[in-house]
């Protein structure tokens, strides 16, 4: 359970301003289609995801505990730097949009915009370090649909009331915590 609720609660944060979160935002301004949108989002974060929770079982797999300690507790205080660089939107990512529909459009957009985005590789961290991928996928993909979909609905209003460089503390103050317990010996009762 743990490991359902830190991966939707990090990623959750961690999403707030970030280049996905402003790309539902383009996509609900351009089309004003919010069901395909939110299903376009979801089907490529259960994808995304889903590859990254793999990637993060075979870590664990392939690397010996010691190791991967190291290099779990390094990337989770890497994702907390990471975390306090604002995204930005690259336009080439929106123009996807005129080819392929509403939902292909999005699904495209999303999957491509997650490649290597710090959610993904989080997703990765945190199917090594909890060793249970398939409940850090379903979270990190709640916490995606948790800041995602409201932007498909409130667009640009939202963004600008919410205390983007706040909500990026926390998320980056969780990240370095994660990273610093692992780095303690946190997990070691799972072999990490």
């Amino acid at each position: 359970m743990e490991a359902l609720l830190v991966s939707t609660g990090v990623v959750a944060l961690a999403e707030i301003g970030d280049k996905t979160q402003l790309l539902a935002f383009i996509l609900a301004a351009r089309f004003k289609k919010p069901v395909p949108i939110i299903l376009g989002i979801l089907v490529a974060t259960v994808l995304n995801h889903g590859l990254a929770g793999a990637l993060g079982a075979w870590i664990t797999s392939a690397i010996s505990p010691e190791v991967l300690r190291w290099v779990l507790g390094l990337s989770f205080i890497g994702m907390a730097i990471w975390t306090m660089i604002p995204d930005k939107i690259e336009e080439e990512e929106t123009q996807v949009a005129r080819r392929f529909g509403v939902f292909g459009a999005t699904f495209i957009t999303f999957f491509l915009a997650e490649m290597g985005d710090k959610t993904q590789i989080a997703t990765v961290a945190m199917a090594a370090h909890y060793a249970q991928p398939l409940m850090v996928v379903i979270g990190t993909t709640l916490g995606m649909l948790i800041a995602d979909v409201p932007a498909v609905f409130i667009g640009d209003k939202l963004a600008n009331k919410i205390p983007m460089k706040l909500v990026h503390s926390i998320a980056a103050g969780v990240f370095a915590v994660l990273g610093i317990a692992t780095l303690l010996g946190a997990g070691a009762k799972f072999g990490l």
